[in-house]
C-alpha cells in the first residue's frame, strides 16, 4: 500500500503539464515527503476546465472499518467506492515519485520513479467533501473538508520484490488523464491495471 509519495517539481511546471485552467493552491513549493492526512495538490476536471487545488489524503472509511483514513482505494466494485467513481468526483493526484517500505527488520524506503529527473505523472484518484475533524491530535482541523484517495491494482515486476499486493494506479499522457477524468465509468476503470513492467526506475535511497 502506497502511503508516501513527493510531488518535487514547481508550481509552473506542474500547471503546465496538467494544463491547469484555475490554479487554487496559492504558494506550492514541491513536496518532498507526503503523508497521509497531510493536504497536496490534486487536479479536479469540469465544463470551465481543470482546476489545480489542495486537498487532505484520505477518504473516511466504510461503516464498521474503523476510523483510519482510506488512502488507496482497491475494490471499485464495492458500492461504497463505486459512488465516488463518477466523472464529476474523480481527479488526478500529481506526483513525481512514490515509496514503498521492505518486509526487512529494520525496515527501508524505496522509492519508484520514472527516471533520475523524476518525471511529473498522476495517480488516478478520487475525492468527495466531508465535514469532520481531521488531523492531529496536536492540531486538529474540524470543519468542512476536501478529501482525495487514489486506485491501486496488482503490482508489476518493477514493485513485486518490495510490495507484492499492490501498486498505485499510474496515468503518464493526456490522453489517459481525459479518460479518467470524463469517460464513463467502465471505460476509466480499465485504466485499472500494472504499469508495464520495466517502466519504473527503483531507487533505494531512504530520503
Amino acid at each position: 500500500m502506497c502511503n508516501l509519495y513527493s510531488m518535487m517539481k514547481t508550481q509552473a511546471a506542474l500547471i503546465a503539464l496538467i494544463r491547469a485552467m484555475y490554479d487554487l493552491t496559492g504558494n506550492l513549493p514541491p513536496l518532498h515527503e507526503i503523508f497521509p492526512d497531510q493536504m497536496a495538490p490534486v487536479v479536479t476536471g469540469g465544463a470551465d476546465g481543470r482546476a489545480l487545488r489542495m486537498m487532505r489524503w484520505g477518504f473516511p472509511p466504510p461503516p464498521n472499518l474503523g476510523t483510519r483514513p482510506v488512502t488507496n482505494v482497491r475494490n471499485t466494485q464495492s458500492s461504497y467506492w463505486r459512488a465516488w467513481l463518477k466523472p464529476e468526483q474523480r481527479c488526478l493526484v500529481p506526483a513525481s515519485r512514490f515509496c514503498e517500505w521492505t518486509d526487512t527488520t529494520p525496515k527501508r524506503k524505496v522509492w519508484f520513479d520514472f527516471g533520475e529527473d523524476e518525471p511529473l505523472f498522476c495517480f488516478a484518484g478520487i475525492w468527495r467533501p466531508w465535514t469532520g475533524t481531521r488531523g492531529t491530535k496536536k492540531d486538529p482541523a474540524t470543519g468542512e473538508h476536501m478529501l482525495y484517495s487514489f486506485l491501486t491494482t496488482d503490482a508489476n515486476a518493477d514493485v513485486k520484490p518490495v510490495h507484492a499486493k499492490a501498486m498505485p494506479v499510474i496515468l503518464r499522457n493526456e490522453g489517459e488523464w481525459k479518460t479518467w477524468l470524463h469517460a464513463p465509468v467502465d471505460e476509466a476503470l480499465a485504466l485499472q491495471r500494472p504499469l508495464e513492467d520495466g517502466a519504473l526506475r527503483v531507487d533505494e535511497r531512504t530520503t
